[in-house]
């Protein structure tokens, strides 16, 4: 075989190396790119007893006192894990709210308001909202940083939730 043979067998097979890589598809991955998110339905629970709640700190930014009603916490097949939060004020003005939040996005979404009679009613807004540095949101915020979700991960089950919430920090999560 000639030097010139070998240089034209070199070029074929360079130009096949280049023509295969440019015809190459993209990588796709089609286990959950493809899929579209979809909410499930949520289910209002009993109204919240004095019993039931658990306490979190939210530490110094807030002198308002935060619970949650433990038996309202409810992990979602969606990934949302929604819970029944009550604030108060010093002054004891209380709110009373039934909400989500979705741990891979970071948001939080208000299903119901609390009233005086012990039932709840429908907010005029009931959207998904960033947790972003909105001033009313430093319960949901701590809730989905050091407690609900460590590291953006949603916890798996609602008993690691209630063990979470009751030490104030998911074991996950090193301060």
């Amino acid at each position: 075989m000639t030097k010139r043979m070998r240089i034209q067998i070199l070029l074929a097979i360079g130009l096949s190396l280049l023509t295969a890589c440019a015809a190459k598809q993209e990588f796709k991955d089609e286990f959950d790119s493809e899929k579209k998110w979809t909410e499930q339905l949520a289910q209002l629970p009993p109204y919240p007893e004095a019993d039931n709640l658990i306490t979190f700190d939210v530490g110094p930014i807030s002198d308002y006192q935060h619970a949650i009603d433990a038996t309202s916490i409810n992990i979602g097949k969606d990934g949302v894990i929604r819970f029944t939060l009550i604030t108060q004020s010093s002054s004891g003005a209380m709110n009373i709210s039934f909400e989500g939040i979705r741990c891979a996005t970071s948001e939080r979404k208000l299903y119901a308001i609390g009233r005086d009679d012990k039932t709840w009613s429908e907010p005029r807004i009931s959207e998904w909202q960033p947790l972003g540095f909105v001033r009313q949101f430093y319960a949901q915020r701590e809730l989905t940083k050091n407690i609900f979700c460590p590291n953006g991960q949603l916890v798996s089950n609602r008993e690691k939730a209630i063990s979470a919430l009751k030490k104030g920090i998911h074991p996950a999560i090193f301060r």
